[in-house]
């Protein structure tokens, strides 16, 4: 269920940050990072701002009044993704991207690191700054006009002044090791075993057990549902 806002912009108005958080937060979601392609050079564009979005705590809430949801048909989170950030970058003024839907894909990676605010976990999964391995993009919103944004909160991966690194030593299938690669066999293995349950019910315990991962709110149907589609039998 789209939030109806009364302002309507358009590609000659330039919105605020704080107006496009606002908007994103409206559907449950968050900025992950946002950046000016014409300073912080990305693949595919070159002017205006680009903004990332992803699932923040009031998500699963959200998403699971929607009919997308309800209908119980295939690729429930990517149809809303479509519908309602599509929605959205027509009433700001925007383009919307999406990470999925290819090939080609739209670079989503190289966005997230040149936003400053994602980094690759040393088992190779992305991190968030705010997020942690949690993080989860549902699409980006391009802007034509340039406006200000807040810098990124953090000079360098937050991998960096992790210690304990439990990315690499909590995986039950011993799936991650130190600079990769990552044994993806290894893991559907261990997912069909009575011993992958914590994993397909609560989510990847490697992801979860990363500090930073308890910032996305995640409830453990949300995740449990994400895993069902990443471990199709």
């Amino acid at each position: 269920m789209t939030t109806t806002r009364a302002t309507t912009f358009n590609r000659e108005t330039t919105p605020s940050y704080l107006q496009v958080e606002t908007a994103v937060q409206a559907l449950g979601l968050q900025i992950y990072g946002a950046l000016h392609p014409a300073q912080q050079p990305v693949q595919g564009l070159s002017d205006g701002v680009l903004v990332l979005v992803g699932t923040g705590p009031g998500f699963w809430p959200h998403f699971t009044l929607s009919s997308e949801y309800l209908d119980q048909l295939p690729d429930s989170v990517d149809r809303w993704s479509s519908r309602s950030l599509g929605a959205l970058a027509k009433e700001l003024g925007a383009e919307a991207y999406f990470p999925f839907g290819g090939p080609p894909y739209t670079p989503f990676i190289n966005w997230a690191q040149a936003s400053g605010r994602a980094f690759t976990s040393p088992s190779q999964m992305m991190v968030h700054d705010e997020v942690g391995m949690l993080i989860s993009y549902r699409g980006a919103l391009h802007f034509d006009q340039s406006f200000d944004i807040p810098p990124p909160s953090l000079a360098h991966s937050p991998c960096v002044t992790c210690a304990a690194k439990p990315c690499l030593n909590t995986c039950p299938a011993q799936a991650l090791i130190d600079g990769g690669p990552y044994d993806l066999t290894a893991c559907h293995h261990h997912l069909d075993t009575p011993a992958g349950t914590p994993c397909m019910t609560q989510g990847c315990l490697a992801r979860r057990a990363c500090p930073l991962s308890q910032g996305a709110g995640r409830s453990f149907e949300q995740t449990a549902h994400h895993m069902r589609y990443f471990h199709r039998s």
